[in-house]
């Protein structure tokens, strides 16, 4: 069974705003996802928040066809009630990190890939910067970096 990682809104940002420092790690991931090698999955508000970003950079519509191509190979996991409440009676200080975190482990998701790994203050997903992902996995055969 594939691994399945979740992916937070940093870390499409780097690749979609071709974030120097942070993109070589980040787009491995999405290569990871579109190799079919990983599961990756997001949520609607990630989403929601990538395109306010995005939209300033790209225009409209622009944005929306880039988020459609990122569709093709993330998928979106929903938020209920029960995650919205975990999330407002948990310790965490950013409520939107805690509708991922829930999210996630609602979904049983193997890593959350984020920035912010200091903003989890919960630990039963393993949470790494793309970055440490990257490291973790052995180099594939045939590759050039």
């Amino acid at each position: 069974m594939k691994e399945k990682l979740f992916i937070d809104s940093d870390i499409i940002l780097d690749v979609l705003m071709e974030r120097e420092q942070f993109y070589e790690s980040a787009a491995g991931i999405f290569d990871l996802g579109i190799a079919k090698e990983v599961n990756l999955f997001t949520t609607a508000v990630v989403l929601a928040n990538v395109f306010y970003f995005i939209r300033k950079k790209y225009g409209i519509e622009n944005s929306k066809e880039l988020l459609r191509r990122l569709r093709l190979f993330i998928n979106i996991l929903s938020i209920e009630e029960k995650i919205v409440d975990l999330a407002l009676n948990s310790k965490f200080g950013d409520f939107e990190d805690g509708l991922q975190y829930f999210s996630g482990k609602e979904h049983s998701i193997g890593v959350l890939i984020t920035r912010n790994v200091r903003d989890y203050k919960e630990k039963d997903i393993p949470i790494q910067t793309a970055d440490e992902y990257m490291k973790s996995k052995p180099e594939p055969h045939g590759t050039h970096g």
